[in-house]
């Protein structure tokens, strides 16, 4: 018989997010919707807890410079390790608000970067550090392998020259993980990634965008002229081997796409117990001991969406338990970040019906989740990319086969 409980263990670390999702994140979360660019100072003595999580031994700790996978555990044994233990956390904390998760420091997309493929030296030197990721282009957006911000090899020094857009928690990380390529004619093999310190001569920030939702989080864009890197920032391999890809820099994904999918699932999470909140007070009462065919119609629908959440939320336990025990998990990872962030969406927008004028209003914020629900189906490779991924993987053909 399957066991599909979280372990026991993860109690220490789900505790504390419940409670700073309830106290911290969820009396703020309106406030800084409203206030786009405003740093939530909240957010600094709530960080020194989450620093607390990530020391220590993988059994005590979880976040973003956790997120890795490796052989270190006994050959054969079962591992509920960081990546588990994050997501657990992850989901709680997205439950309180999505926006306010993506500006803790040091919980970046590229201190996951850094946590997966850095060196022993590179992870002592940038430890403690915020690292955002610096992917997008204004002609290069799910196609990663399209990046044309160069890095060229000059001495003890690489230059960058290029633009990158969408940058999250751009302005406010002390590192940008900068993705470029080193050789244009090498295609995909070519790409690499350089972690840039805010500061450095020739980077500069050009704008914050406005966005539809999780406004708690600034989304900077910033340009590079002649940006000179130390050569001892690559994380990986300097070496170009047309025969690997850039499989270096895209195993940041198997390990974060879960955790996007962990976002959805809070998010999901949070608007179907507010709906069925507000519909007990109105005297609905969904009925679970009855067949869905034998209820009301906002009753089926109410056990539909919790049907598909439970759905991606198993999906999403499997793609991070891959990763803490090794396994190969892109086609798992993608398959819940595609499954959770769709579902996250529809069920968000159907809440909002379902509420009628009160949840379309900002007296209720279900129209905030529903707004912040749609980027957790786009960023980090949108449904379309996580479905071309699963059919790649599925097929058995490479990117180039299938397109």
């Amino acid at each position: 018989m399957l066991n599909l409980d979280l372990p026991r263990k993860f109690k220490g670390i789900m505790e504390p997010a419940e409670q700073a999702a309830r106290n911290t994140f969820r009396p703020i979360s309106r406030k800084y919707d409203r206030a786009e660019h405003a740093y939530p100072k909240e957010l600094d003595l709530f960080s020194a807890a989450i620093d607390g999580m990530n020391d220590g031994d993988l059994s005590k700790s979880a976040g973003a410079t956790k997120l890795k996978q490796d052989d270190s555990g006994e050959s054969g044994a079962v591992r509920n390790g960081s990546n588990m233990q994050s997501l657990a956390g992850m989901e709680w904390l997205c439950w309180g608000d999505v926006g306010l998760l993506l500006t803790l420091p040091r919980n970046g997309l590229g201190n996951a970067a850094i946590a997966a493929v850095a060196n022993a030296e590179q992870a002592r030197r940038f430890e403690g550090k915020w690292a955002a990721m610096a992917i997008t282009e204004p002609n290069a957006g799910s196609d990663s392998a399209a990046i044309r911000t160069t890095a060229t090899l000059d001495g003890d020094h690489y230059v960058l020259n290029g633009e990158k857009i969408f940058i999250t928690s751009g302005e406010r990380a002390e590192l940008i993980v900068v993705w470029a390529t080193v050789d244009k004619s090498a295609g995909r093999a070519a790409i690499k990634s350089f972690v840039v310190e805010w500061g450095t001569p020739g980077m500069e920030l050009v704008r914050l965008e406005k966005k539809l939702g999780i406004r708690a989080s600034d989304t900077a864009q910033v340009h590079f002229k002649d940006c000179r890197v130390p050569k001892e920032n690559l994380l990986g391999s300097p070496e170009v081997d047309t025969r690997k890809g850039f499989g270096g820099v895209m195993q940041t994904f198997d390990n974060t796409r879960p955790m996007v999918a962990g976002m959805a699932l809070g998010v999901g999470r949070a608007a179907l117990e507010r709906i069925r909140e507000l519909l007990e007070e109105q005297g609905i009462r969904p009925h679970y001991e009855k067949p869905v065919f034998n209820v009301s119609a906002i009753e089926a629908e109410l056990h539909r969406m919790d049907a598909e959440l439970e759905a991606a939320r198993l999906l999403t336990w499997k793609a991070a338990w891959m990763a803490d025990n090794a396994q190969p998990n892109s086609m798992e990872a993608s398959m819940a970040k595609a499954k959770a962030g769709r579902v996250c969406n529809r069920i968000t927008l159907r809440c909002v019906e379902i509420a009628g004028s009160l949840g379309y209003s900002e007296d209720e914020l279900l129209e905030k989740w529903s707004r912040d629900s749609k980027i957790l189906d786009i960023f980090e490779g949108t449904q379309q990319i996580q479905l071309l991924v699963v059919a790649r993987r599925l097929l058995g053909l490479s990117s180039a086969q299938l397109k």
